[in-house]
């Protein structure tokens, strides 16, 4: 599934490749979030031609509610319901399930919450989210987890990772009893907790790693602790989790946050940020990034990042992308949409590109410092 082509000689950034059956994704990659079976304003074929997506995620939680996994079985499965035919990541709802649920309780069954949408009451439990996900056919599944709140009490965070690791046994039986579908390989992901404990990261980092999950993912980071402490515990995880296998750090975020974290050794990434920014105005550029609300574009009548291929750049100015936000235009939350997943996932490809030549050490402190820039 996972080839490690090279490692970088002045950080713990890897270049390698993932192969599944709806193709290869070259890593360090990207992946924009698919929630309800749709990336929000940006249809499938500009995924593909424009933003150049090798994978999209896509939510278990929110497809379970809406439209249901045996709508999408009826329709064979989600890339045949969405029409995307690239790999797609699921991840298990369990963040969902604490963050949009008022009402949860947590015992060892699993999670028990309420609808967002009607308030009707349902159960995530190991086993089945594994179902659901065989249902939802993605490529890549993710196993049930809990979330905790990174103000959480030691205490607490102890026993939610020691939770987190029996369902991840559980959920690893259920994948490995169950098979596919729809004639293509899934694989399983397992996923790192502890807050920000190091203690309780490198022991959930050793747990996770001997259940010998396809790719391991290290979650509950960017809700909320300080950005030092995202980093310090993504260094601790990288530390521990193996080598041969794929690294995936769960909602992460910034293009700073995406480049350090590849420094400390990660491969994976997804976040809302891109597209819901760019729906509130914010754009993302080579020199940093830009509120377009602000009255200072009103009368810019310039592309915001010249020369960069992005439909917005390309054939509209800051002025005109001001407009449209302000007033609520459809077009605009596309085109600014469009240009920062085109963004992300071309500073994927330049660290690709560093990683090739043997130059990340070097560039990514200049890069995050001009990508960190308020315009």
């Amino acid at each position: 599934m996972f080839t490690l082509l090279k490692k970088d000689s002045g950080t713990k950034a890897r270049l390698g490749k993932l192969t599944t059956d709806h193709g290869e994704i070259q890593t360090p990659i990207f992946m924009p979030v698919g929630t309800q079976a749709t990336v929000k304003a940006v249809p499938q074929h500009i995924l593909k031609e424009n933003v150049k997506a090798q994978i999209i995620l896509g939510n278990t939680y929110h497809l379970y509610l809406r439209p249901g996994k045996e709508t999408i079985h009826k329709a064979g499965g989600l890339h045949q319901f969405m029409n995307w035919d690239k790999p797609i990541l699921t991840d298990s709802g369990g963040f969902q399930v604490f963050s949009l649920s008022d009402i949860r309780k947590l015992d060892e069954r699993g999670a028990h919450f309420k609808s967002h949408i009607d308030g009707s009451k349902h159960l995530f439990t190991p086993e089945n989210v594994v179902d659901i996900q065989r249902k939802l056919g993605s490529d890549i599944m993710m196993v049930l987890d809990e979330c905790p709140d990174a103000n959480s009490s030691f205490e607490y965070a102890k026993n939610s990772m020691e939770l987190t690791h029996r369902w991840a046994l559980r959920g690893r039986k259920a994948f490995q009893e169950t098979e596919p579908l729809y004639g293509h390989r899934q694989f399983q992901f397992g996923i790192v907790q502890g807050t920000i404990f190091p203690e309780l990261r490198k022991i959930s980092a050793e747990k996770i790693a001997v259940m010998d999950f396809e790719g391991n993912a290290i979650g509950g980071l960017s809700v909320g602790e300080p950005t030092e402490d995202m980093y310090a515990m993504t260094d601790v995880c990288t530390d521990v989790l193996p080598q041969h296998k794929p690294r995936y750090l769960m909602g992460v975020g910034t293009p700073a946050n995406l480049i350090e974290s590849v420094a400390r050794g990660i491969d994976m990434f997804d976040c809302v940020m891109p597209t819901r920014n760019a729906r509130n105005g914010m754009i993302f550029t080579r020199n940093g990034s830009i509120n377009v609300k602000n009255s200072k574009w009103k009368d810019f009548f310039e592309s915001p990042d010249p020369g960069f291929p992005s439909l917005l750049c390309q054939n509209h100015s800051m002025g005109y992308l001001h407009h449209l936000i302000r007033c609520n235009e459809i077009y605009g939350m596309y085109l600014a949409s469009e240009h920062n997943l085109i963004f992300y996932l071309w500073l994927m490809q330049e660290v690709r590109n560093q990683l090739e030549n043997g130059t990340f050490a070097e560039w990514y402190p200049k890069m995050v410092e001009q990508v960190s820039r308020k315009l």
